[in-house]
């Protein structure tokens, strides 16, 4: 399986674009939502799975490198060790922007 480095990237701007199309006073006038709950856990694990594949990608690549693998250069193995860590950062931050809407949520009053 080939791991696309900008697919979370992509998945991301594309879960922000729908939350600024959608209209606090349409949804109010009860009109279904374009994504259901089990779409976006499936986007989520699928970004969760794509993270995972590109730090292992990484780890198997620098293990490569340091073990004198002439298959694999530094530079490849720098690149997709780069490649995992802005995942890593943009999943973070995915989760902390879902815990801060979490918290809003939890806090407006009934």
């Amino acid at each position: 399986m080939k791991v696309q480095a900008n697919s979370l990237f992509q998945e991301m701007q594309s879960l922000a674009q729908e939350a600024q199309a959608r209209n606090p006073l349409k949804e109010a006038q009860n009109q279904v939502p374009q994504t259901s709950t089990s779409q976006f856990g499936e986007l989520l694990s699928s970004a969760i799975d794509n993270v995972h594949n590109l730090q292992q990608d990484a780890k198997s690549k620098v293990v490569a490198v340091e073990m004198g693998d002439r298959r694999v250069s530094l530079a490849e193995a720098m690149i997709a060790s780069q490649k995992s860590s802005v995942a890593f950062e943009a999943t973070v931050q995915v989760r902390n922007k879902l815990v801060e809407a979490y918290k809003d949520i939890m806090n407006m009053p009934v």
